[in-house]
């Protein structure tokens, strides 16, 4: 019972991360670029602009994603949470793959909506 409730807790730690950081990104994004830590890609670091909407737009996305992945990662282990072990190993690797899989997915809005709204040397349009 206890690994199940601790694999429960596990799969549920990036949709948690996710809400978290979404909101830290929005309310207190890193206020000068950096190449340590924050949305750091080429377009996000081109100024201040740049930096500070892409940290805005990634945090607006992460937090509701979060919230979406959190719901239905706690669905998907509330329905298999009397399987045998097996089942749930399996289970947990299938979340924890879609759930990473849909967190690099979300550098491709951020950087489509930094392209909308910034011209490629990093004025805005």
């Amino acid at each position: 019972m206890f690994l199940k409730v601790f694999i429960f807790c596990c799969n549920l730690l990036i949709p948690l991360m996710l809400i978290i950081f979404g909101w830290v990104m929005q309310k207190h994004p890193p206020k000068n670029i950096n190449s340590i830590y924050g949305y750091r890609t080429s377009m996000s670091m081109k100024n201040q602009d740049t930096w500070d909407f892409a940290h805005k737009a990634c945090g607006k996305l992460w937090w509701k994603i979060g919230w979406i992945m959190l719901i239905f990662s706690a669905v998907v282990q509330l329905l298999f949470f009397n399987s045998d072990r097996n089942m749930i190993g399996i289970l947990s690797a299938i979340l924890c793959t879609v759930q990473c899989i849909i967190l690099i997915g979300t550098i491709f809005p951020v950087e489509k909506a930094l392209k909308k709204n910034f011209n490629p040397d990093g004025s805005r349009k």
